[in-house]
């Protein structure tokens, strides 16, 4: 605590040690320039190495199957297009059990038109028609359309 209180208040009167930044801008500009030398040197050691001149392989003949795709987005556009086509026009399935396709369109005007099969509404269980779990535990517990309290209101 005491010391503290030897300092007096204000601003701070020291002000950044300009030479030692600057010192150390050079410093690592210099050693950028030896790292990309040192770099470009070992690249042209490799080289020699290998004869000196790059070699353009053909992957299509030199690797094997499966290869990567050479056009993706025109092979892309491709399969979109054959789907939309299947999508959008009639054709056969299976003509010997004479299954056949249609456009989506128009398999929705014709769902809308016939609309879908719907299930008989079941009467709702009345008050006396609960299931009791037995001590186990086993089965579903059911209640009466509201809860246990649905018939306390009345």
């Amino acid at each position: 605590m005491e010391e503290n209180n030897k300092r007096p208040a204000g601003y701070e009167e020291t002000d950044v040690n300009v030479a030692a930044v600057g010192k150390f801008g050079a410093a690592l500009a210099v050693m950028t320039v030896l790292a990309m030398l040192l770099v470009v040197g070992v690249f042209k050691y490799f080289q020699a190495q290998d004869g000196g001149v790059a070699k353009s392989v053909n992957p299509a003949t030199t690797f094997p199957q499966p290869q990567l795709q050479t056009k993706p987005i025109p092979d892309l556009r491709e399969i979109r297009a054959a789907e939309q086509q299947v999508l959008t026009s009639y054709g056969w399935v299976d003509q010997q059990k004479g299954v056949v396709r249609i456009p989506i369109a128009r398999a929705m005007d014709m769902l809308v038109e016939r609309s879908l099969p719907v299930r008989k509404e079941e009467p709702a269980p009345s008050a006396g028609n609960v299931s009791v779990p037995t001590e186990s535990g086993l089965g579903p517990k059911m209640q009466a359309p509201g809860g246990p309290l649905a018939g306390e209101g009345k």
